[in-house]
């Protein structure tokens, strides 16, 4: 069986794609895979703030598409890229068990911690619930919005003389760059991106005999956690580049998700936790939105959309 899988080319999302590639391969040692690497609009508009460009699925449209075409036959995205909703004839078959969810700062000159930096220190940043969080909590600090894959953010640190970056903890350690790291954020206080750490492997829905092949990479854990925290992005009607930020955790049968939705500031958010059933994930997720929207979430996020527009 020939498989084809679509990625995009950085460095980071081709170790993605290359380490599904080596589960499949190993489980069903008879199937054909090979990878095809598809340039998406998010790779090829880099002087613009991702929250400028505009329109959703930045680094999934053209992934999609090529599905659509036959070209590919299932992708593997950051869950954290992937839009609330997918296009009708596609689904999400599996979701990896999680890496590290957390922040990471990566400081300059053996900087330790963000706590440790003097007033005015700039971080650079490419995500505006990064730097609604650290306005929030950091408000002596300064931001700056950085583009680029991982390899690149980091090297802005020497180029743009910045005191250092925030980069996803999950991407470091699968890239061997842990070492980089001077401080790890809690996932309490710098709640995380929805998905972020996990992969997940998209496919068409008629394409039966291929998903029953992928239930190999699935995670049961992620995907409920993934799937309340989606619920919640869904029904706040966000998109991945605004400051809209999910975690949850599951105990047993219990999943705990932890919401929040702040202004471009960080001056105004509105953050709360919920507990349900992990069958029931995705309601659990929604229900979290449905108390946050009465209580001026949809405000703060339609004060962001007409900022960014």
């Amino acid at each position: 069986m020939k498989i084809v899988i679509g990625t995009r080319g950085s460095s980071l999302a081709l170790w993605q794609a290359n380490w599904v590639r080596e589960k499949i391969s190993g489980t069903f040692p008879d199937a054909d895979v090979s990878l095809k690497i598809i340039k998406t609009t998010g790779d090829k508009i880099l002087d613009v703030p991702l929250a400028n460009v505009g329109g959703k699925g930045l680094f999934v449209k053209e992934i999609e598409e090529a599905m659509f075409r036959g070209e590919i036959d299932l992708a593997v995205h950051s869950m954290k890229d992937v839009p609330a909703e997918l296009p009708d004839g596609l689904f999400l078959t599996a979701y990896t068990k999680r890496e590290d969810p957390r922040d990471a700062f990566v400081g300059r000159d053996g900087a330790t911690s963000l706590d440790a930096l003097p007033a005015g220190s700039v971080i650079g940043t490419s995500s505006l619930r990064r730097q609604a969080h650290l306005t929030r909590f950091f408000p002596r600090l300064k931001t700056v919005s950085i583009r680029g894959n991982l390899e690149t953010r980091i090297r802005k640190i020497e180029e743009m003389a910045l005191s250092g970056v925030l980069l996803a903890a999950a991407g470091l350690k699968r890239m061997a760059l842990a070492e980089r790291v001077s401080q790890y954020l809690s996932v309490e206080r710098f709640i995380p991106a929805v998905g972020q750490g996990v992969l997940g492997i998209e496919a068409r829905e008629g394409d039966t005999a291929l998903c029953r092949m992928l239930t190999v990479l699935n995670d049961e854990d992620a995907r409920a956690a993934v799937l309340a925290e989606r619920g919640f992005l869904k029904t706040l009607e966000g998109g991945c580049q605004v400051p809209i930020a999910a975690y949850a955790g599951v105990d047993g049968t219990e999943v705990s998700l932890h919401g929040m939705v702040s202004s471009l500031d960080g001056k105004r958010v509105i953050e709360d936790s919920l507990k349900g059933n992990r069958q029931d994930a995705a309601s659990v997720g929604k229900a979290l939105a449905e108390s946050l929207l009465s209580r001026g979430a949809g405000e703060i996020l339609k004060e962001v959309y007409d900022k960014l527009a």
